[in-house]
């Protein structure tokens, strides 16, 4: 399986996404030489293509998807009722890694996909080890007895990450457990800084 190993913090200045998008915290960085070769690139006309191109890399990036994985998504998205460019970033938001984020059982998506493939995680009392499984409305999630004594997991139900968890999601920290209230929608995932009909309009030529 392909892997991508570009790091993280150098990707979000490529992109201009903010560290706190995929979970990180950046350190700010005093006469950064970098800033005015940054702003410099900035600058730069970019074409229609270049601008939607660059939408694509930003939801394949924050998703953590490659791109034959990514455009299956498009191809379902198309064939689903609705704004296709809204049923592709749902789709993404459904994938149980992200839900583990969301949940606030990882500080980061590519944690959060770290734990499903070592097995930590159960959806309705069924181990998934699968990163790219989709949530159903019902689902619960839970880490397995087994792996609570896990020092992440230990440390986790002490934090306050699952505060953050959407409308759409209901997390108990306490117990590790969150349930799917209902399928997310584009206004749930409003913190995804990308423009998905850039997206669409890619695909589309």
């Amino acid at each position: 399986m392909a892997i991508d190993r570009v790091p993280a913090m150098k990707r979000c200045r490529a992109l201009d996404i903010a560290p706190a998008v995929i979970g990180r915290r950046a350190k700010e960085k005093k006469n950064d030489s970098r800033g005015g070769q940054q702003q410099r690139r900035n600058t730069k006309k970019v074409s229609e293509y270049g601008m939607q191109l660059k939408e694509k890399q930003k939801a394949k990036f924050i998703y953590g998807v490659l791109e034959r994985q990514f455009h299956g998504y498009y191809e379902k998205a198309k064939k689903m009722p609705g704004v296709t460019g809204e049923n592709l970033l749902n789709l993404l938001e459904r994938r149980i890694d992200n839900v583990i984020f969301r949940l606030g059982f990882a500080n980061t998506r590519r944690q959060a996909r770290q734990i499903v493939t070592h097995g930590h995680i159960l959806v309705n009392g069924k181990r998934v080890n699968i990163p790219s499984a989709l949530v159903r409305t019902g689902d619960v999630i839970t880490v397995s007895e087994k792996s609570q004594s896990n020092t992440l997991f230990k440390a986790l139900k002490e934090t306050k990450n699952a505060l953050t968890a959407p409308a759409w999601l209901e997390s108990n920290q306490d117990q590790l457990k969150g349930t799917v209230l209902r399928l997310p929608t584009r206004e749930d995932s409003r913190d995804i800084p990308v423009n998905e009909q850039s997206i669409v309009e890619l695909y589309s030529r």
